[in-house]
């Protein structure tokens, strides 16, 4: 039986407090999945994401657990078993990649590993010695994807983590989310729906800060979440 790596129980976040963006929201990630997160803009993907990197203060909920203990989303603890990747992140410009490398694996007191692979893999090569500031939105996505695939926290987060890649680096996305699950969870956003049904077990359609509807086991076809969204979402 799959044991629950997090829960979360009734979630509520906001940006000004008459109006929540997120309300009531629970839910429960287990260990070694992927869970693809969806919606129309203004669901509250983002601020759900930011939540659970600790970048949104302004929140409350009756509880958070991770690995059957409450936890606080700016425990250190905690902290070492996340990491999130923005769709947009200009956190970091004056840093390479190399040395942003060596930064977070020092910072999660981890050896820094062989990440040839995942270099190639992501075509990046030519762009490992030039500042994230000089990089084009894709190859610092890339920069900031080869960090989170090479670090193997638990809980991994990524926001809209296709935009901005070639054809050949997303579909190097995709195996790398199916491969994750052998060391941890993956929670991403996604407005490219085939992002969506080849890569998540679970599906969670977000509507006005709520999970509306969560389609299990790869049942979410195209059409099917279509439907669930109310009209159309991007191919």
């Amino acid at each position: 039986m799959t044991s629950v790596l997090m829960e979360i129980q009734n979630l509520n976040a906001w940006y000004d407090r008459k109006n929540l963006v997120l309300e009531n929201f629970s839910i429960q990630l287990m260990n070694h999945e992927a869970v693809g997160l969806i919606g129309l803009n203004g669901a509250g993907k983002t601020t759900f994401l930011k939540v659970l990197s600790g970048l949104l203060p302004t929140f409350r909920c009756a509880e958070i657990r991770f690995c059957g203990q409450p936890v606080a989303m700016r425990d250190r603890d905690f902290k070492l078993n996340r990491y999130t990747v923005f769709a947009e992140d200009a956190s970091f410009s004056y840093f390479t990649f190399w040395e942003y490398l060596s930064y977070v694996f020092s910072a999660y007191g981890k050896e820094l590993p062989d990440v040839s692979e995942l270099v190639e893999g992501f075509h990046f090569e030519a762009y490992g010695n030039r500042l994230l500031r000089e990089l084009s939105t894709g190859n610092r996505k890339k920069a900031f994807l080869i960090t989170a695939f090479a670090l193997k926290a638990p809980l991994l987060f990524l926001d809209e983590p296709v935009n901005g890649l070639d054809f050949e680096s997303t579909e190097y996305l995709y195996t790398q989310i199916g491969n994750y699950k052998e060391y941890g969870t993956v929670l991403f956003s996604s407005h490219i729906l085939e992002s969506i049904t080849r890569t998540s077990d679970r599906i969670l359609v977000l509507e006005n800060g709520q999970i509306r509807q969560i389609l299990e086991n790869r049942t979410g076809e195209a059409a099917e979440i279509r439907e669930a969204l109310g009209y159309g979402y991007d191919r």
